[in-house]
């Protein structure tokens, strides 16, 4: 394996807004403990904050930059892209964490396959219960992504060919609130190709209160319309369509917009009956069951909305 990586050198691109230094120092050690026969190195990014080295003893380049590009997730990721020398750039969360091996087997995977994008499965860590999201197969289509985000194919399991990410425009900073630019991204790369995936949990996730996006369900509206706006293939596909509009009129929902809750969620129904969305979203609506309680039932599973 080590004459396939020897030439690949990567940068681990890290944003954080700075004010959850313990779980960065945790990101950071995931990150430098891999074993990589390559060249490694980790860019922290800081959105909105005075650079900071987190509290970790790496025995890897650790370089800190401020985010120069447009205030938010996007061009915090951007301005690690633009500004490093890496062949292949990977994404990692500040509150997640890689598993050992992680980046090892899935560069080999990408570096064999010639592709541009690779990813992994994960584990779901809600509230300290771990639920591990297996794809079931070692690619993903362009299909399969009009039809769901696949949401095991995580932002923190991207590894992208960095060269690929430039001409591609790297990440789209006009998604509102940082919404579904990770869906975006998957859904360009994989018109061209499909994803190469490594079906293993080797990434954790944190899902909760961490999140920076945690109940953020208008700023979920506005990315989900986005994509719809963006993506006609996803419109055109019914699973997608119904799936997006399903979780939009959850959103609704959530927001107490009964009206525009249900009025969403049928027609997600009649895009497709069997949308599972579309009903929670009526549940919800009613108020008989909320849309707090539904999402936390979900989570404890490895699910959401």
């Amino acid at each position: 394996m080590g004459d396939i990586l020897g030439a690949a050198s990567v940068e681990v691109v890290i944003p954080t807004r700075g004010n959850r230094p313990e779980l960065l120092a945790r990101a950071v050690a995931s990150a430098a403990a891999q074993e990589y026969p390559g060249d490694l190195g980790i860019a922290i990014v800081f959105d909105d904050a005075e650079p900071a080295l987190p509290a970790v003893d790496a025995a890897v380049p650790i370089r800190m930059i401020t985010n120069y590009r447009t205030p938010g997730l996007a061009g915090t990721r951007n301005s690690g892209i633009e500004t490093s020398a890496a062949d292949l750039v990977a994404f990692l969360d500040d509150d997640d964490r890689w598993l050992p091996g992680k980046l090892a087997r899935q560069t080999e995977r990408l570096v064999q396959s010639g592709q541009d994008f690779a990813t992994t499965a994960m584990v779901v860590d809600f509230q300290g219960t771990e639920s591990a999201r297996r794809a079931g197969c070692t690619e993903v289509t362009h299909e399969q992504l009009t039809a769901s985000r696949m949401a095991m194919l995580h932002s923190s399991t991207f590894l992208v060919r960095r060269a690929a990410l430039l001409d591609a425009g790297m990440v789209d900073e006009a998604a509102p609130f940082g919404q579904n630019e990770d869906w975006d991204l998957l859904l360009r790369f994989s018109r061209k190709a499909p994803i190469v995936h490594v079906d293993e949990p080797l990434v954790a996730v944190q899902w909760g209160s961490t999140s920076m996006f945690a109940q953020a369900w208008q700023a979920k509206i506005d990315g989900l319309n986005w994509i719809l706006s963006r993506h006609e293939d996803v419109r055109g596909n019914d699973a997608g369509h119904a799936r997006v509009l399903g979780q939009i009129a959850f959103a609704q929902a959530a927001l107490r917009q009964r009206g525009p809750a249900f009025r969403t969620a049928a027609r997600a129904a009649r895009t497709r009956w069997r949308e599972p969305r579309a009903y929670l979203a009526m549940l919800a609506a009613t108020g008989i069951v909320s849309a707090e309680r539904i999402l936390r039932t979900l989570h404890k599973r490895g699910h959401g909305i």
